[in-house]
């Protein structure tokens, strides 16, 4: 069962990927660092599911 949090983690980082991958197509400087913080977010969304996942058995 996926929680408001892992949601939002997963719901803002794919953001932040459609935000860096838009501004590469635009030459700008910090597109690299956006889509960088994006991946952080899904990681650590799945992290989360992950770790609710093992403790719940």
């Amino acid at each position: 069962m996926m929680t408001n949090k892992v949601v939002s983690f997963f719901s803002f980082g794919l953001f932040l990927l459609l935000v860096g991958a838009v501004s590469k197509f635009f030459n700008w400087s910090q597109a690299n660092l956006v889509m960088a913080i994006g991946l952080v977010f899904e990681l650590l969304a799945a992290l989360l599911f992950a770790w609710k996942k093992a403790n719940n058995k």
